[in-house]
């Protein structure tokens, strides 16, 4: 089954969970890449032109209580009391598939370095490391979309989760997450 095909199959079963339906064809556009590092750690890139500005696509990236509104399988997305005044974030990822559903919890502390990154390191949760970062590059002259989105992520599971399966699940929900934020740009921004 091809990895577009799954894609659009989770993205049907997930788009009734959310406001607006997400496009499955815009799945097209996403370039994603995996990276298998020492033992079961994976890094999973994507990333995505958007027509938007730099500023806008960070206000929606940054509006971290938001998320979960709009971003498939994102259960919860909330900020917690940080103790030295940073950004920390509560997660619940959420998944389902045939009869079983599975979920995920991670808190992680969030690095913004405004305009173009924003790092985070997972300090709690369901894996022994999830750590990554968005990346917002303006493509000036590039005569296509004014701002490249990317998303990578470093995922070591537990020895009781199935590497494979977490891998698989991550490089489509990575795709799916840019296009949900892809249409949240054309619902505020348009």
């Amino acid at each position: 089954m091809s990895e577009f095909y799954e894609s659009t199959q989770a993205l049907t079963a997930l788009s009734s969970n959310h406001q607006s339906p997400l496009d499955a064809s815009l799945l097209e556009a996403v370039q994603v890449q995996t990276t298998k590092l020492e033992g079961r750690q994976r890094q999973i890139s994507a990333k995505l032109q958007l027509a938007h500005s730099v500023d806008q696509i960070w206000q929606i990236l940054t509006d971290y209580e938001s998320l979960a509104e709009f971003i498939p399988n994102l259960a919860k997305s909330q900020r917690l009391e940080h103790p030295e005044g940073g950004i920390r974030l509560e997660q619940i990822g959420m998944q389902r598939a045939l009869k079983l559903s599975f979920s995920a919890r991670v808190v992680l502390d969030m690095a913004e370095e405004f305009p173009h990154t924003i790092r985070f390191q997972m300090i709690e949760g369901d894996f022994k490391d999830f750590s990554g970062a968005w990346k917002l590059e303006p493509l000036l002259d590039s005569g296509g979309p004014p701002t490249l989105l990317s998303y990578t992520v470093r995922v070591w599971p537990k020895l009781t989760m199935p590497i494979m399966a977490i891998e698989r699940r991550l490089r489509s929900d990575l795709a799916l997450n840019l296009v949900a934020i892809q249409q949240r740009l054309q619902e505020k921004f348009d």
